[in-house]
């Protein structure tokens, strides 16, 4: 059991990268790069998902007033639901 905890410890997360390399077909780095992508994206601040999510709706060729709302329609669908922001709110964020 002490094993298991040291284990732990180091790579806290290897539980889970055995759990999805016994049920997926990915290899143990892809099953880890896969765990690390997963945890970055629940870490992302609100500010980074809405200036992530600007950038990627403009670059589909979104106009900022169609990507404001969409932004705030999403934004509750998060993991961690960030408080409501109004269009002006988010635009702060991605303007400054």
């Amino acid at each position: 059991m002490l094993e298991r905890r040291n284990r732990s410890a180091e790579a806290p997360h290897e539980d889970l990268v055995d759990h999805l390399v016994r049920s997926t077909p990915l290899q143990r780095g892809e099953a880890a790069r896969v765990v690390l992508d997963v945890l970055a994206y629940f870490d992302e601040t609100t500010e980074e998902f809405v200036r992530r999510r600007h950038r990627e709706l403009q670059s589909q060729g979104l106009r900022n007033e169609e990507i404001f709302e969409r932004i705030r329609h999403e934004m509750p669908h998060r993991a961690v639901a960030p408080p409501d922001l109004s269009a002006r709110q988010l635009r702060r964020l991605v303007y400054g």
